[in-house]
């Protein structure tokens, strides 16, 4: 799973902040060497052949174990409340609630999920904990102006935008640029990307960051980079915009 840092949320949210320790060891200046192990034998080395499949995947983690497949669909389907949805939108518009990501909390009993989503109607980023140990919801917060890495539906959205946006001609002609072939469509893409902030200075993304915006990161699937640095796309206000 990716792991995201704790946000700093307002109205009791906790922010928690992990404290290593290191110890020191030291060696004796004295200490006498290990002994040498022998040589195996010519011929009576054992051939082995290492298993590459891992298992199966357990139903459930313990202590601090990332949370399993089953784990996220078990808290997916606690948070995602009647109340949390009806009134959201997601990245396409429909209704509903855009989720992000999951993490397992450190906790002094049982194992609890935070699951991250993102309501495209108010523009928040909506955190909520799940108890899986007691099957139940155990708190649900919600902000403004914070905002996580982009998941990877949200790409895909963005993608497509651009692609229907008449600044489509940029990344065509970046992509000729880069290959010096015609551009063939997106199934040859590898696409990622940036979540942008807007700048005092950036004029037609002044709601970034307010809004939820992506700067995409694309490279052809034989390692060519098609630079669209200066392209965002306003997930929120479903616009596409070039930066002066």
């Amino acid at each position: 799973m990716r792991r995201y840092r704790k946000w700093a949320w307002g109205l009791g949210i906790a922010s928690v902040t992990a404290v290593t320790a290191f110890g020191v060891a030291s060696w004796q200046a004295n200490a006498a060497p290990p002994p040498s192990t022998p040589p195996a034998a010519a011929g009576n080395e054992q051939p082995s052949v290492s298993d590459p499949n891992p298992g199966p995947e357990p139903a459930a983690g313990t202590g601090v174990d990332a949370l399993t497949t089953g784990e996220v669909g078990k808290a997916r389907k606690i948070a995602e409340t009647t109340a949390l949805t009806a009134g959201a939108k997601d990245v396409t518009g429909a209704t509903g609630i855009e989720y992000l990501s999951a993490e397992i909390v450190e906790a002094d009993e049982g194992r609890r999920a935070e699951l991250y989503y993102y309501d495209y109607k108010s523009n928040k980023l909506v955190k909520q904990v799940v108890d899986l140990a007691a099957g139940k919801l155990a708190g649900s917060y919600s902000a403004a102006g914070l905002q996580l890495p982009a998941a990877d539906r949200e790409v895909t959205t963005a993608l497509d935008m651009l692609l229907a946006d008449p600044l489509a001609s940029d990344l065509k002609d970046a992509y000729k640029q880069a290959t010096g072939q015609p551009f063939a469509g997106k199934d040859g893409l590898v696409t990622t990307a940036h979540v942008f902030n807007a700048k005092a200075a950036d004029s037609g993304t002044s709601q970034c960051g307010k809004h939820r915006c992506l700067q995409l990161i694309v490279e052809t699937k034989d390692g060519h980079i098609i630079d669209l640095d200066k392209i965002i796309i306003d997930l929120s206000g479903r616009t596409v915009a070039r930066l002066s």
